[in-house]
Formats: structure tokens, sequence, C-alpha cells
């Protein structure tokens, strides 16, 4: 019988630990989900690989390090409410609702929803709700947000998303141009964004994320 405790311990310790993830907050939430129960049943083996998941429908679970990071570099607040885009089965989800004060996670996908709020209710996770509907719109009504996450990559950000971010708060995009992807967080003053590189990640570009196309007759 697979031993997931033994592994997401070793996760903490070769994957979160040595990319400079200190925050105690964030290594005692990858140490306690338990990543095996938001995931396909084909993938549970799989589920402590350091690549992004395979979850179907062109989504991917974001590899251990990388979300880490992007938990690290945003220093969630217990006090804050955040809403994380593109959810999928939950398991970013599970893991910033024990570091914050409520999350949201938005999924399009109605069957992924619906198994993302089980597994969550399964994992305790009172503080967590799962809203179905289109990723690129959010979750506006139980908004504004101290922190938005992008659980994917982005080549644009919707304004429509954006808008829900309150003065003074922070959103982490994957930028996508191309193969190559950087980690950008944004900080929100007096209206405007302002965006600094944090490190170099990579993800498939989520519905309602890519860039417009121009077409030249």
């Amino acid at each position: 019988m697979t031993d997931f405790a033994e592994r997401r311990r070793m996760m903490v310790d070769t994957q979160v630990r040595p990319s400079d993830v200190t925050k105690y907050p964030i290594i005692e939430a990858m140490l306690a989900v338990p990543r095996e129960s938001f995931v396909p049943d084909a993938q549970r083996e799989a589920a402590y690989a350091d690549q992004n998941l395979d979850l179907g429908q062109g989504r991917v679970l974001l590899e251990p390090r990388t979300l880490a990071k992007i938990l690290d570099a945003l220093d969630i607040q217990s006090d804050e409410l955040v809403l994380d885009v593109g959810c999928a089965l939950g398991y970013s989800t599970a893991v910033v609702a024990r570091v914050a004060q409520m999350v949201i996670g938005v999924e399009e996908d109605e069957e992924m929803g619906a198994d993302a709020q089980a597994q969550l209710s399964d994992a305790g996770a009172d503080n967590a709700i799962v809203h179905v509907g289109t990723l690129s719109e959010g979750a506006a009504e139980h908004g504004p947000y101290d922190v938005i996450i992008i659980e994917g990559g982005a080549e644009d950000v919707p304004s429509t998303l954006l808008d829900q971010l309150r003065e003074g708060g922070r959103v982490a995009v994957i930028f996508m141009s191309g193969a190559l992807g950087e980690v950008k967080i944004g900080y929100k003053t007096a209206g405007q964004l302002s965006w600094r590189f944090e490190f170099n990640a990579g993800a498939p570009v989520l519905p309602g994320f890519a860039a417009a196309r121009e077409f030249a007759l």
C-alpha cells in the first residue's frame, strides 16, 4: 500500500524547501493536504511528481514547486480573502484554505467543480467554496479580494477579473509566451497594477486567458 504521507514529506523536503520556500504556514499546509485525493484515480501514484500533472480537459495541477513559490511570494495572511481561479479538482484551494481566512475556488467545468467541493468538504476545508462559472469572469459577488491566484497559464488577464482585486491586493499570474512562462506578482495601488517578476514556470493557457489574435487580410 502506498504511503502517501511519506510522499508528502518527501515532496516538501525535496521540491518545496530547496526552492527557498521557508514560510511555515505554506509548508504545514502542503504537508497536511492529501494531494492524491485531488487528482483523477488513475493519477494518484503520480500525484507527488515534480511536474505539472495532467487532469484532463486541457488542465493541469501545478507542480508542487510552482504552487509553493507562488504562495511564498504572495505571503497570504490569515485574515485575507482569496480568489483561486481555475481550481480544477480543488487541491490549490485546499492548500490556500489553510493559510487564508476564506478562499473562493472558481471552476467552469461542472463535474470538476462538484468533485472539488466534495473533496474540500472531506478535507474539512470549511472556509472554502467552489464557484462554478467562467474562469475569466471570476466571482465578483464574493469580492473584492485581497489576493487572486490564476492556476494556469495566461497570455492576457481580463480586466473584469483584475477589477475584483481590492486596493492594496496582490495577483499571481503565470504569463506565457509560447512555451516559456514567467510568474509575476501584480500589486494594486491607486487602481493600477505594477508587476514584479518572481521566477520562471510554465502551464497550459487557461480558457479565456489567451491573447486576442489579429488577422491580416
